[in-house]
């Protein structure tokens, strides 16, 4: 079931039992036909398998023992005894077919429910709750979490059902013979007993255990997400021993876990075999004071070694509790987790295609271990409908948080952030994302089309964009050129990340899942560094293409090309405006965008100096001939590269 923002918490309180009652009670009433199905066939298994004990006692003391003494009616009657038994054999036989059935379709449809609402839950909280969280952490909550917290209702119908057939076997043993059953039914209260030190001593390793799963799948994913950067830098071995570092640790919690189970196990087996032998020892002693029959004895007896088999799912059950409690009590975190404010619930549709902007003495930071940092000091920005704003300064001026927040991922600690004068917090979450389009420098390409990687839609979806729109948006983020070179057009997959494409290719692609919901307010948080300046200036000039005056435009820019694309500059630094106005103005009269404006300059003539100062010296002193040439003329075509994968270098880095 999806969280809502009402729901009732999912976190356990109380006592060990209570808690353990409060998981198998919630995951049963999720879906009570299948559990009720399940139970009851394994209540009718029990109450079978007491019969089987009363027959079979039966038959021993009316057929078996007379048909051995030399009684020709007791000899006739061995076929109808052996339909008998054959026909409570057939039902046992059927109850435990369906009761297995009914528990298996009951978990794993509990599995798929915790799986869906921790995903959901993950996917609806704000990126400020994200940040405090690894990714691999996350999917430990969606996978060893869910599965230490589901375990143990696969045995659970067969141990309630266990519940039926100890109430109706102690019932006809104690109507045969009191004594009889006091032997039979102590195994019971030994098991409790062996079950409440298990808890205690099982409960800190399990726990244990299920943290250090979560830092191995941490630690394996971020590996795996950075396979680039540790073959590159060679740092194989250190992530290696990183790695065998966390495994050894969890390797030591379970073995610890597994000790204390080891113990718990053979105890569980022992008692009913213990339990047997009791009843045979009593059984004896009343059999030859003329209480009971033999066939009582037989048929308690047999009866036990059933219900043996009861008290080993009981130990299972009670075995995966620990474990159970842990990785609910993990995913129930995530669940109760909540925004800092509800979801906006006001409709905003922008007139005209474009949206004013304003933000209004905006303070927000970031949450870190030290405290809460403070990253815009009462910043004050305003943007007219239309306009193409680029915001520069610094690094950690405050950029990304200024447009972060104009796009929703997260939310001002004071101040407010307004869309057409209406506070940005009050907006419904599918009208912002609606018309408030994000693309960020880190590019993320799904394993998926074209087609699906620009409308993020599913084929069969009718609300998802055309074809035509597809050529449109890509037509403006000037990647159609590379589409249309590509085997199957806009239904060729890109792989993993978008593997077949360049960087900039995959920025401009980015653009175009922005550009194809014809946004309102498009926010490009260096979104363009990949590209080619040209590209760049036809990128941005398209986005005017038309009747109307295109989208608002909040670029955070680092490069001058960019920057004078903008119709308007906004210097930040420290986290407030120092300075707004044309590029020229700024010039003039901003000293700070002055020294970052003629930074990349500086460098490059430094650069350019440097480079006459190396041809000079190797004019004067020139090297032997190797065969080969210096790279620089070179290109990705001429190297055999596809044209489809061409790198988008910027005229700058090269």
């Amino acid at each position: 079931m999806p969280p809502t923002p009402d729901r009732r918490p999912q976190s356990l309180t109380g006592s060990t039992p209570r808690r353990a009652a409060t998981v198998l009670w919630r995951g049963m009433r999720s879906h009570p036909r299948t559990y009720v199905l399940a139970i009851g066939l394994s209540a009718l298994f029990g109450v079978a398998t007491v019969a089987v004990g009363r027959v079979l006692g039966e038959v021993t003391d009316r057929v078996v023992v007379p048909a051995a003494a030399g009684s020709a009616s007791a000899r006739a009657d061995l076929g109808l005894a052996g339909l008998a038994l054959a026909g409570v054999a057939v039902t046992l036989a059927a109850t435990v077919a369906g009761r297995r059935i009914y528990a298996g379709m009951g978990f794993a449809a509990i599995q798929a429910d915790h799986r869906s609402g921790v995903t959901r839950q993950i996917l609806r909280l704000p990126m400020t709750w994200h940040r405090g969280r690894p990714a691999g952490q996350l999917l430990s909550h969606t996978s060893s979490d869910v599965e230490a917290a589901t375990a143990v209702f696969n045995p659970l119908p067969f141990a309630l059902g266990v519940v039926v057939m100890i109430v109706v076997a102690a019932v006809g043993l104690v109507l045969t013979d009191p004594w009889l059953a006091l032997a039979a039914l102590v195994v019971l209260p030994a098991a409790v007993a062996a079950n409440v030190v298990f808890q205690r001593r099982m409960s800190p390793h399990v726990e244990r255990a299920q943290r250090l799963r979560a830092q191995v799948a941490d630690v394996a994913h971020e590996s795996i997400d950075g396979a680039t950067l540790v073959k590159a830098l060679g740092l194989r071995e250190r992530e290696v021993a990183r790695f065998d570092e966390r495994t050894a640790r969890l390797q030591d919690a379970n073995t610890r876990a597994g000790l204390v189970r080891a113990w718990f196990d053979p105890v569980v087996e022992l008692l009913p075999g213990l339990g047997t032998l009791l009843v045979l020892a009593v059984g004896a002693w009343r059999v030859a004071d003329g209480a009971i029959g033999t066939g009582d004895v037989v048929g308690a007896a047999y009866l036990l070694t059933l219900l043996g088999n009861g008290v080993r799912s009981f130990g299972w059950v009670l075995g995966d509790l620990p474990r159970g409690l842990v990785g609910y009590g993990r995913i129930a975190e995530v669940l109760d987790a909540r925004p800092d404010r509800p979801a906006g619930r006001q409709r905003w549709v922008p007139e005209g295609g474009a949206a004013h902007v304003r933000l209004a003495d905006v303070h927000a930071g970031v949450d870190a271990p030290e405290g809460h940092v403070e990253i815009l000091h009462g910043l004050d920005l305003d943007v007219r409908a239309g306009r193409v704003v680029a915001l520069v300064g610094p690094t950690g001026a405050g950029k990304t948080t200024a447009v972060g927040l104009v796009a929703g991922l997260a939310h001002p600690t004071d101040g407010a952030v307004a869309l057409d004068g209406v506070d940005l917090r009050d907006i419904d979450p599918d009208d912002l994302t609606r018309h408030v389009a994000y693309v960020s420098q880190s590019t993320f390409v799904f394993e998926d089309t074209v087609r699906g990687n620009v409308t993020l839609a599913d084929p069969d979806d009718p609300r998802a964009p055309g074809d035509d729109e597809v050529w449109r948006a890509l037509r403006l983020a000037r990647v159609d050129d590379v589409v249309r070179r590509l085997p199957q057009g806009l239904g060729t997959p890109l792989g993993e990340r978008g593997a077949n494409l360049s960087g900039g290719q995959r920025q401009r692609l980015a653009l175009a899942r922005a550009l194809v919901r014809r946004p309102a307010v498009l926010v490009l948080d260096d979104a363009t560094s990949a590209v080619d300046p040209r590209v760049e200036r036809d990128v941005l000039t398209g986005l005017r293409e038309g009747d109307g005056p295109g989208p608002t435009v909040l670029l955070v820019a680092y490069r001058m090309s960019s920057v004078l694309l903008a119709d308007e500059v906004v210097h930040l630094r420290d986290g407030r405006v120092a300075g707004r106005g044309t590029h020229a103005e700024l010039l003039a009269s901003d000293p700070g965008y002055r020294e970052l404006a003629t930074a990349y300059e500086v460098e490059s003539l430094r650069r350019s100096a440097a480079r006459d100062e190396l041809d000079a010296a190797q004019a004067a002193d020139p090297p032997g001939v190797a065969g080969g040439h210096d790279g620089d003329d070179g290109d990705d075509e001429g190297r055999g590269r596809p044209a489809t994968a061409t790198d988008d270098a910027t005229e700058e880095a090269r």
